[in-house]
């Protein structure tokens, strides 16, 4: 087989950038090691900042997220019983909608499936070759039998642990790390939200998130210790402890129910350098983690592949320029996401080693955020997302 552009990864970034090549006449076979049901089953995040929300609708795969998505005009944050709205719509002229990962992934896909492009689940073994000529292929297995594809370009949006960083040679990439004492205990459920925008707490007893999918489902979040169970939590356990960080008021509204899942995520950030080597490139996950406070991990990866998508049309269009400078402008945006994604984390977290003063710093901050226009239009504006700058 022979293509353009080989996509390694059928999640959302790698389905996107397809369907943005396709958009632009490239042609491009996405290669997935795990079965569209696997794909499908991973509940992720749901809140698309503008770029995102622009991008899926000019790649073609929009119309159900316009029609059912929630558009969000700004957020909450609680501190030790104190609200401060952000109205994002207000500072900036954008918007946020809440719209689950599985359900731009399903769009995706089925966007794909129509266009009649192809794409290979279930690939074992996947492995890119020769990405440092200018003939790259990957190789995998496929019920048993070897298969091959050629491209001019092999883009790698296949997550952390995926295999397109881990085949560049050593010393090739520079990787930067923190890892956070403590997780996030999540829990979905089909009840009603309690809150009608995001809101983010900080009280005595930790942080706590309250979202939403949809009118009719919701997703809260607990910080925990990173090595706790999520075995240890009840439903019953998780709804008791929720009502004890939620501000009273939103408290008394909480409408319970089974959970539909529930997990324990870490939190790091994670930043590769570069995120192109040779023929290859390296979008999403497999170049950068963020915490989720903030959502950007999502909005994030599709800000690389809309980047990519830009650059490999110029190339094909007869220039070098973007393909040259796809790194430097992707990881531009990647490290003003890690920083407002680690503020908000630093702001609305406990922290075991924090003393007295890294708790009145914390109150500063917030106190500061409630009397400054400027400081929460500088909020606004990385919430609902940094432009492209193409």
């Amino acid at each position: 087989m022979r293509t353009q552009v080989a996509i390694v990864g059928a999640g959302p970034a790698g389905l996107l950038l397809g369907a943005l090549l396709h958009r632009a006449g490239i042609d491009n076979v996405v290669v997935e090691q795990r079965s569209p049901d696997y794909v499908l089953g991973r509940i992720r995040a749901g809140v698309l900042e503008q770029t995102t929300v622009d991008l899926l609708v000019q790649a073609g795969a929009g119309e159900r997220m316009m029609a059912e998505g929630l558009p969000h005009e700004g957020f909450e944050l609680a501190y030790d019983g104190d609200r401060l709205r952000v109205d994002v719509h207000a500072l900036t002229g954008k918007r946020m909608r809440v719209y689950g990962q599985t359900e731009v992934t399903r769009d995706l896909m089925n966007h794909r499936r129509a266009a009649g492009l192809q794409t290979v689940y279930e690939a074992e073994a996947v492995q890119p070759h020769g990405i440092d000529g200018a003939h790259p292929h990957l190789s995998w297995r496929h019920n048993g039998a070897e298969q091959r594809l050629d491209a001019d370009f092999i883009a790698g949006c296949d997550g952390f642990h995926g295999v397109c960083r881990a085949s560049l040679p050593a010393g090739a990439v520079q990787t930067f790390e923190k890892v956070y004492p403590f997780g996030w205990l999540g829990v979905l459920s089909d009840t009603p939200p309690v809150h009608p925008e995001i809101l983010y707490g900080n009280g005595e007893r930790g942080f706590t998130l309250a979202s939403m999918r949809s009118h009719t489902r919701s997703r809260y979040y607990l910080q925990c210790p990173v090595d706790e169970r999520v075995e240890n939590w009840s439903d019953e356990a998780f709804w008791a402890e929720l009502k004890r960080r939620l501000p009273p008021e939103l408290a008394a509204t909480l409408v319970t129910g089974p959970s539909i899942e529930k997990s324990i995520a870490p939190l790091r950030s994670f930043v590769a350098e570069p995120m192109r080597f040779g023929r290859l490139f390296i979008a999403g996950d497999a170049a950068h983690i963020v915490p989720p406070t903030g959502a950007k991990g999502l909005n994030l990866a599709a800000g690389d592949v809309g980047l990519l998508s830009h650059a490999l049309a110029d190339f094909y269009g007869g220039s070098t320029a973007g393909i040259d400078h796809y790194s430097q402008r992707a990881l531009s945006r990647v490290w003003k996401a890690e920083r407002f994604s680690w503020f908000l984390t630093t702001l609305m977290h406990h922290f075991p080693a924090h003393g007295a003063f890294d708790n009145r710093m914390q109150r500063a901050d917030f106190d500061y955020l409630c009397t400054s226009a400027a400081a929460q239009t500088s909020v606004a504006e990385n919430y609902v997302g940094l432009p492209l700058e193409l």
